[in-house]
């Protein structure tokens, strides 16, 4: 199949090593020899366990000479246990590595396996705050080979992991440079089968990553340029995506504008994500539909600090519209074209989320990236407006 799509293929080693283009799985035995795994520990979620895909991958790995075991015990939004259960597999296993096949909540529970396979502190330890990442050792931490399925999170990027601590319902980031996997594959036929609702919610996430990158008040120039394709990319290739699941070409780029996303937010995030982690938290939502349904009334809010960045933003995008209000009604249109809900209420939150929500986003990593300084009060009324439908 690589033949058929010459262009779509890449070897990159930005911001770490990926092979890039369809039919490439072909190459994730080669992959594993270069990082010296013999022994790897495959994680996947449970909707993915039964598919041909992973029966093939095994295969595939069992046919070089690489026997791998498979851990699919993971929660669509990873907590804690799964991360133990996976641990206690790769260390009673003796495993010398991770093979991450899959979306987000696989991404990050195995990178979070793989980080603590030869820690002796508690997870929560290494949490994302300050220079917690020191008190661990770099060498207890096994290589990750990434394979993303879904066009969205970008985890497979990304040096850290989001886990939920079940002691306080609240998501935590895991952050380690180390953490970055070593290998990537980015194979768009993976995609292909995803359904289209699926499609639409990671496709948005994906926008979400380089929009509130974009947004950002810190100095990345590098990060602005990635940020500001990367929703170039999702506006010409989103919707046929979505649409036409089979179309490759498509695939290809939103897969690309998922790993750019994850690129650029390095720069920062906001309180897209910081709103979006809670509702995940205490009501189970789907990360990146919670971050789409969000994304205008965050960026309604923020319009005082943002106004110029989405009006050069529109101009890039060529919007027939091409100003702040004409990038928000870009944002409403794209998001009625691929079915997403324009409220939280639509997607099972309700207003008696708002007290305990609005602290823990306040508390949230992201909120310190966003163009606006936040408070309690001010989330209380982004969430109530986000519930109820209110764009003002």
């Amino acid at each position: 199949m690589m033949d058929a799509y010459p262009s779509l293929n890449g070897n990159w080693n930005f911001p770490t090593k990926m092979r890039f283009g369809p039919g490439r799985i072909a190459e994730l035995a080669e992959a594993c020899s270069v990082a010296s795994m013999n022994r790897p520990l495959l994680v996947t979620d449970p909707g993915l366990k039964p598919l041909p895909m992973i029966a093939e991958t095994l295969a595939l790995l069992e046919k070089s000479g690489i026997p791998p075991a498979l851990f699919t015990d993971v929660h669509p939004n990873p907590v804690g246990s799964d991360v133990e259960a996976g641990l206690k597999v790769f260390r009673n296993g003796k495993h010398d590595g991770v093979i991450v096949i899959g979306g987000g909540s696989a991404m990050d529970a195995g990178k979070a396996i793989a980080f603590m396979s030869g820690q002796t502190r508690p997870m929560w330890d290494y949490e994302d705050r300050e220079d917690w990442w020191t008190r661990a050792d770099p060498e207890g931490i096994a290589p990750v080979i990434a394979i993303p399925t879904t066009a969205g999170t970008g985890s497979e990027v990304g040096r850290a992991a989001v886990i939920t601590d079940e002691s306080d319902h609240t998501k935590k980031i895991i952050f380690h440079p180390k953490m970055m996997p070593v290998d990537v594959i980015c194979d768009p036929e993976l995609t292909t089968g995803l359904p289209p609702h699926i499609t639409a919610a990671t496709g948005m996430d994906a926008l979400s990553h380089n929009l509130e990158a974009w947004c950002s008040p810190f100095w990345h120039p590098l990060a602005q340029g990635v940020a500001l394709e990367g929703m170039r990319l999702v506006k010409d290739w989103l919707p046929e995506a979505t649409k036409h699941g089979s179309n490759v070409e498509a695939r290809a780029f939103m897969m690309a504008a998922s790993s750019m996303g994850a690129t650029a937010f390095q720069k920062g995030l906001g309180s897209m994500h910081a709103m979006s982690h809670p509702c995940s938290s205490l009501r189970g939502t789907h990360h990146g539909l919670t971050n789409a349904v969000v994304m205008p009334y965050v960026l309604v809010h923020n319009k005082a600090a943002i106004e110029d960045k989405l009006t050069a933003a529109a101009r890039y995008l060529n919007l027939k519209n091409q100003s702040f209000s004409g990038f928000v009604d870009w944002v409403l249109g794209l998001r009625e074209e691929v079915g997403i809900p324009h409220t939280l209420k639509e997607i099972g939150v309700d207003t008696d989320i708002i007290p305990e929500a609005a602290i823990m986003a306040l508390d949230d990593p992201s909120n310190g990236g966003n163009p606006v300084p936040m408070s309690v009060p001010a989330y209380e009324a982004l969430y109530a407006n986000a519930i109820e439908g209110r764009l003002t």
